[in-house]
């Protein structure tokens, strides 16, 4: 009985020694000023979902993979806001000489999105963001747990899969 009883102490040990090193630390949104589209300052370290996961995205004017992503997106995601509770948060990184120009693509277009203004690039360097389009997607502790470049056509429903993924409680940063 007594061999019995440790034997369960050590597997007992080594279970919860096991579930500690699977734990992940995943990055946080870095701390970097940007300018919301009517001009005022954001800190985006503030970002936030009440707990609900995110979509980051990063895009520009000139970047027609970007347009054609939030354009598809754009078609589902009021539909991808009532059933897992995303919110899309879009990053122009257009210098200051077309920041001008974002507002006007973002109505003509309904975006239902936030979106904010990268005009110095701050915020992409911090993020590691090299090519466009670059999505990331954000869990409800505002961790950083998964990352794509590029657009084809329907990667948006990968990308809302994930999501449902990520809701669901499973581990999406091997995708």
């Amino acid at each position: 009985m007594r061999k019995l009883f440790l034997s369960a102490i050590v597997m007992l040990i080594a279970f919860s020694t096991l579930a500690q090193s699977d734990e992940k630390n995943f990055p946080k949104i870095p701390s970097v000023t940007v300018k919301t589209i009517d001009g005022r300052d954001f800190n985006t370290a503030d970002i936030e979902n009440d707990g609900k996961p995110i979509i980051l995205s990063f895009w520009a004017l000139w970047c027609t993979p970007c347009m054609r992503e939030l354009t598809a997106i754009a078609e589902d995601y009021e539909d991808w806001t009532e059933e897992t509770g995303v919110k899309l948060i879009a990053v122009s990184i257009d210098d200051a000489r077309s920041t001008s120009r974002v507002l006007p693509t973002v109505q003509g277009r309904n975006w239902d999105y936030e979106v904010y203004l990268d005009a110095n690039s701050d915020f992409r360097r911090a993020m590691n963001v090299n090519q466009i389009p670059h999505n990331f997607i954000i869990n409800g502790k505002g961790e950083i747990v998964w990352q794509h470049t590029s657009f084809s056509e329907g990667s948006q429903h990968q990308l809302i899969e994930l999501v449902r993924r990520l809701n669901k409680g499973e581990d999406i940063s091997g995708h």
